[in-house]
Order: C-alpha cells, then sequence, then structure tokens
C-alpha cells in the first residue's frame, strides 16, 4: 500500500521549508497543502489544534508537529540518505545547535532587523555573538553536517534562503565574507545545491512580504 505523506506549510515559512528539504533530499514523494494563516483550513486546525500553525507533516493519517521533530521523525521513518551522524556525541552536538537556532538565533536576529535607531545597534551585538559562535562550527567543514547537506544544515537553513532578504529590506548588513568567511561560504555551497535551489523563494516576491512584516512592525513600536 503507497504510503500517504502530505505537508501543510505557507509558500514563505522558513520552517517549512526544512520539511521539505528533507522529503527531498530522501528521496520521499508528497502532497502539499498552502495554507491561508488569515483563513486556516479544517484540516490545518484538526492535525493542529493547540498551535493551529504550520508546518505539519502528515504520514499515513498522523500528524506530525514542530519542525525540528518532525526531522527528526522523517530521519527515523526514512533511513536512506541519513541526515543526522552516527556517532551519538555528534547527533546530541548537531541537536543542541538546531535548538540555539530556534531559541537563540533566530529570535536575536530577527529583533535586529525590527528594531531602529538605538535599540537596533543594542540588538545587532548579540545577533552578531550568536551567528559567530555558529561559523565556529564550520571550522575544518563544507557544511554543518561535514562532506553533505544535513539534519544542521536544514536547521540553519533560514540563513541562506531568508538572510539576503531582509538585509535588503532593512539595508541593515549582518553577514559578508569579511566578518563572517565561513558561513557565506557556507550560504553559497548550500544555496547551490540542486534540492535547495529547487525550492527556494523567488526574492522578488518575498522581499514584499517581509517588507511589509518590517514596517509594521516599526508602526506597532512607534509613539503613540
Amino acid at each position: 500500500m503507497a504510503e500517504e505523506v502530505k505537508v501543510f506549510r505557507t509558500w514563505s515559512s522558513p520552517f517549512a521549508l526544512r520539511i521539505v528539504w528533507a522529503l527531498k533530499l530522501k528521496g520521499i514523494e508528497f502532497e502539499t497543502t498552502f495554507e491561508d494563516l488569515d483563513n486556516k483550513s479544517p484540516l490545518l486546525l484538526q492535525y493542529n489544534p493547540v498551535h493551529k500553525q504550520v508546518p505539519v507533516l502528515v504520514h499515513n493519517g498522523k500528524p506530525i508537529l514542530e519542525s525540528l521533530l518532525v526531522l527528526e521523525y522523517i530521519e527515523v521513518a526514512w533511513k536512506q540518505n541519513p541526515l543526522l551522524p552516527e556517532d551519538p556525541y555528534e547527533k546530541a552536538t548537531a541537536r543542541f545547535w538546531a535548538k540555539f537556532n530556534d531559541e537563540k538565533l533566530l529570535p536575536s536576529v530577527w529583533q535586529a532587523f525590527i528594531k531602529q535607531g538605538t535599540e537596533q545597534e543594542e540588538a545587532i551585538v548579540p545577533a552578531m555573538e550568536n551567528l559567530k559562535l555558529v561559523e565556529e562550527q564550520l571550522k575544518g567543514k563544507i557544511f554543518f553536517g561535514g562532506e553533505k547537506i544535513g539534519f544542521l544544515d536544514l536547521a540553519f537553513g533560514w540563513i541562506a534562503n531568508f538572510i539576503s532578504v531582509l538585509q535588503e529590506v532593512t539595508g541593515l548588513k549582518v553577514i559578508d565574507s569579511e566578518k563572517f568567511s565561513l558561513l557565506s561560504a557556507w550560504m553559497e555551497k548550500f544555496s547551490d545545491d540542486p534540492v535547495i535551489n529547487e525550492c527556494r523563494q523567488p526574492q522578488d516576491r518575498i522581499s514584499p512580504k517581509f517588507k511589509a512584516m518590517h514596517e509594521a512592525y516599526l508602526a506597532a513600536a512607534a509613539p503613540k
């Protein structure tokens, strides 16, 4: 009996892209449902009644939630083209940095982009410190996973896919080849991979969305 694999996502979600990349790297066929989060489908609410958000992976009728947990599930459910290293220490380390990304790095970078003036100058400091910590994980490697794209590369994939958009929208330069030579090289190598490049959102489509979000945050923070 054929497997049922579905992904509920939005076209712009960096978290959903992790799931798409993982499935494609493992050669798994799947069906995509694009959600409008302002008008969520009954199925999305059924599969994710707690957070009511994407991404959601549905495998043979069973929903799996939260993108890093979904990546773990994909790794266990489909053994081909492993994303996590076999060594227990290296596996735990990859999980640690993936969690660091979601809980520390991404929020700190986002805070730097939605601030302005003195607040932005203050916010950029922890963002740059976090990026330096991440870059250190690339020493002696092509990818975070070593010689090929792995679990941690997918977790950090938003950097390659969205950082240039955020920089374009705000004019704030965060990553360049002088300050972050290893990250810059990784971004280029990661983006050039055929599977990654195939799923890349057009910058001319995603830039207006992030510009609108940026303006909305600034407007909300402006003195009334």
